[in-house]
């Protein structure tokens, strides 16, 4: 029998962005003369280590020097490791930020992970130490972005803690720790079980943590989302994240359950963000992995079998085998993001930019009344009462959810629901996400107190031909001089040259990687992923 993987198997964090809808409820704290960027961060998994120590030995987790345990382990962090993050790292990559991003973008999507990993039987981590790291990268946050107005959505990882049902002592002290980025219309969501919604621009761009560890099936201080169980911690977060989204779409703004709302809530959801794999790649969540199959053995299209490469591989040659037949109303994109820890590659960020052209508001407080916001709510209220409805169960001959096996399944308790051509996650238009720039530091173990590291462009996904246009999507001078001048048309730090993010431009990049023949495209796609480290 294959082996069968939840799909949300080892992503644990991560948020949901939506354009939302008119009465502001879950406001960020915010400065509201803030210049409009359309650029916002992604950092993930930081895991601090207040015990690392430079010189010592990776067997002992960097903590100790172990006798003929190979090389020593760097004063920056050791690439391509099993060890956390020293706090040299975590405060150059925040005095990074500092410098070099916070005048440039709008919002942060901040992911956990925020300790270290409880890899050391000679120190064990104890839960004071767990808040006392997140307590710590909180207060970097604040300082770096908060105190300018601009908004951080934080979501808890694994290392984090194994939720129970809350309120607890867990969730209320995070409340505390996170007090300064949580909006106090959502403190009780929160306590509930550290999930919650802000809206990052008001009256038009919301970010919507979720708390996956509630539906992860290793958890086993939860039960998973069993169907008919309305007390379920899991269960219970689903019904808010409805009622969100519902109110989001009412207001025009912009696991098989999660599936079904990724689709069935596809025009407002701009994109799905997660961490914790450490990976960089993409997946898709499909129409289809909410069939009733008979066959015991079926894997879910984003199972991991193999690498994550070769079963990413699998999956978009089948997708160019019917891609002449590909419905877009049937996908959603998942993004994970590569960590800052150099656990098991390199320190990473992401800076995404997104479309804010045609607004004739330049701050952040101003965007809610803008003239062309309203026009384009008003359409799509209007065009969406006169779209069909589809219904959840469409691959369904409904004979096998008459089975006892599948009868109380959420695959057969499906809604109905509709899908629209031109919403934001299927053309470009207004808050579509148009690509992203990712940065990395190569070369991390060269760095010591004498020479400090430097944070590179990895790649981008735009077209270069994009980079020149007037407030493009990456500030000219966080691009290398190779990219800053106008005339350049070719380079390898722009490998896909997507027009955008949208469920078609990532089914089209899915397709081209799916063809054995892009053996080129391939070989780039996977030094990403691993950052020339190996596969897992």
């Amino acid at each position: 029998m294959k082996k069968r993987i939840p799909w949300l198997a080892g992503i644990l964090c991560g948020q949901v962005l939506a354009a939302p809808p008119q009465v502001v409820l879950n406001l960020a704290p915010s400065r509201p003369d803030r210049k409009l960027h359309g650029r916002f961060l992604h950092i993930t998994d930081i895991h601090p280590d207040p015990y690392y120590t430079k010189g010592t030995s990776q067997s002992s987790q960097c903590h100790r020097k172990e006798s003929g345990k190979g090389q020593r382990v760097g004063y920056y962090g050791t690439p391509f490791g099993i060890c956390d993050s020293p706090w040299t790292l975590t405060n150059f990559t925040f005095e990074h930020l500092e410098e070099h991003w916070s005048s440039e973008i709008d919002f942060v999507i901040w992911t956990g992970d925020n300790a270290r990993h409880d890899e050391d039987h000679e120190i064990p981590r104890p839960l004071d130490e767990i808040f006392a790291l997140n307590r710590a990268v909180a207060k970097k946050m604040e300082d770096v972005f908060l105190r300018k107005g601009i908004p951080v959505v934080p979501s808890l990882g694994n290392n984090d803690n194994t939720l129970s049902p809350g309120p607890n002592d867990i969730t209320d002290e995070f409340a505390s720790i996170w007090d300064a980025f949580i909006p106090s219309a959502s403190k009780t969501s929160f306590r509930k079980g550290a999930y919650y919604a802000i809206e990052v621009i008001p009256d038009a761009l919301a970010a919507i943590s979720l708390s996956t560890m509630y539906f992860y099936h290793d958890n086993k201080a939860v039960r998973g989302c069993p169907l008919g169980d309305a007390s379920d911690p899991g269960n219970l977060q689903f019904d808010w994240l409805e009622e969100q989204l519902e109110m989001f779409r009412a207001r025009q703004m912009q696991y098989y359950r999660y599936a079904e709302l990724s689709l069935r809530y596809q025009d407002i959801i701009l994109g799905s963000l997660f961490g914790h794999l450490n990976v960089d790649h993409f997946y898709f969540v499909e129409a289809a992995d909410l069939n009733v199959s008979l066959e015991e053995d079926r894997m879910p299209s984003h199972s991991f079998e193999g690498t994550i490469f070769q079963t990413l591989m699998a999956d978009f040659e089948a997708l160019v085998k019917r891609s002449k037949d590909l419905n877009y109303d049937d996908y959603a994109v998942i993004s994970v993001s590569p960590s800052l820890v150099p656990n098991p590659y390199l320190p990473s960020f992401r800076v995404f930019s997104y479309n804010i052209s045609g607004l004739g508001s330049t701050t952040v407080g101003a965007v809610g009344e803008d003239e062309y916001l309203l026009m384009t709510k008003k359409d799509r209220a209007s065009r969406w009462k006169h779209l069909p409805y589809r219904h959840g169960n469409d691959g369904n001959d409904g004979r096998q959810c008459m089975s006892a096996g599948y009868r109380e399944s959420w695959r057969c308790k499906l809604h109905s629901w509709r899908s629209d051509s031109h919403a934001p996650s299927r053309q470009n238009t207004l808050w579509t996400p148009l690509g992203y720039a990712q940065y990395y530091i190569p070369q991390l173990e060269e760095y010591d107190e004498k020479d400090e590291p430097k944070f590179k462009l990895e790649y981008l996904t735009f077209p270069i031909s994009k980079l020149y246009i007037a407030d493009g999507p990456v500030p000219l001078r966080n691009l290398p001089k190779s990219l800053r001048e106008a005339g350049v048309t070719k380079s390898e730090l722009a490998p896909y040259g997507l027009r955008d993010l949208t469920i078609p431009s990532w089914l089209d990049l899915a397709c081209k990687l799916g063809k054995p023949r892009e053996k080129k495209l391939r070989k780039q796609f996977r030094k990403y992923m691993y950052m020339g480290g190996e596969d897992i």
